[in-house]
C-alpha cells in the first residue's frame, strides 16, 4: 500500500464524522450527526461529491455516504470537516450490509451515483438496482421514500428499467439525456468524479427516480436474469 493511502487510512481513524464497520447503530444516527434530521444514503459514494453537494443545499437534512473504500471517503470525509458540514457523514461498510445498520423507515431517500455498473453478465446480482439489493433497501427505506440513480452506463440504465418493469414499480421521474433535457433540478447537477471520467463515454447521463413497495419484492428474478440475458447477449 503506498505512502499516501496508509496517511488517509491513518486520518481516516481521527475523524469524527466517519465510521468504519460500525456496530449496534439502528436508531442512533441522530446522535451521530449534529441534530436529527431526515436521513439520505450516497451509495457506493467513492468521494462523496454527492453526499457533500446535498449537504451544502439542504442544511435540514442529513446524508450519510456510504463505501468500502477508505481512501476514498477520506475526501468527502475530510472536505466536510473543512467546510463545515456537521450534516455530513461517512460509514466503511460493505453494500449488501447496509440493513444491518438501519431500522425500518430510517432512510429518506437513497442515492446511488456513478457505480460499478458491473458489465458482466455473471455479476448482475452485484448490480446495485438489482433485486437483491432493492429488498435490503426495503428494509431501512420510508413509505415514500424515492430511490435515485444517475450514471452514463446504458447497460446499467436499462437493466433498472428491466427491473422496474418487471416488478411494476412506482417510476417517478426519468431522463435518457439529463443534460440536453432540461432537468432544473439543482440536486441533479452535482457530478461526480467518475461521472467526470466520462468512463462509458456514451456522451450522456441517465437519471431514474422510482419508489419500491411496502412488501417485499416477489420473487420474479430468474425472469429477470432471462431477459437481462437475452437483451445483453444479443
Amino acid at each position: 500500500m503506498g505512502q499516501k493511502k496508509l496517511i488517509r487510512f491513518a486520518e481516516l481513524e481521527t475523524f469524527t464524522n466517519v465510521l468504519q464497520y460500525p456496530e449496534n447503530m439502528k436508531g442512533k444516527w441522530g446522535g451521530f450527526f449534529e441534530k436529527q434530521q431526515p436521513l439520505t444514503l450516497e451509495l457506493a459514494c467513492g468521494k462523496g461529491e454527492y453526499a457533500v453537494g446535498l449537504g451544502r443545499m439542504h442544511a435540514d437534512r442529513n446524508f450519510l455516504g456510504v463505501d468500502q473504500k477508505g481512501n476514498r471517503i477520506w475526501v468527502g470525509a475530510k472536505t466536510a470537516l473543512r467546510e463545515p458540514l456537521p450534516n455530513v457523514g461517512f460509514m466503511r461498510t460493505q453494500i449488501d450490509r447496509i440493513a444491518e445498520y438501519f431500522e425500518p423507515g430510517e432512510v429518506s431517500e437513497i442515492w446511488i451515483t456513478f457505480p460499478d455498473p458491473q458489465l458482466r453478465l455473471s455479476r448482475m446480482k452485484k448490480r446495485l438496482t438489482h433485486p437483491k439489493f432493492l429488498r435490503l433497501y426495503q428494509q431501512i427505506l420510508a413509505p415514500n421514500g424515492f430511490i435515485h440513480l444517475k450514471t452514463d452506463s446504458p447497460v446499467l440504465y436499462q437493466f433498472t428499467k428491466a427491473v422496474i418493469d418487471l416488478y411494476e414499480l412506482e417510476l417517478v421521474e426519468e431522463y435518457d439525456n439529463l443534460y440536453h433535457q432540461g432537468a432544473t433540478n439543482p440536486e441533479l447537477s452535482i457530478k461526480t468524479h467518475y461521472e467526470q471520467l466520462d468512463i462509458a463515454q456514451s456522451n450522456r447521463v441517465h437519471y431514474l427516480k422510482f419508489k419500491l413497495p411496502t412488501v417485499p419484492l416477489p420473487d420474479k428474478d430468474e425472469t429477470l436474469k432471462q431477459i437481462i440475458v437475452e437483451r445483453e447477449s444479443s
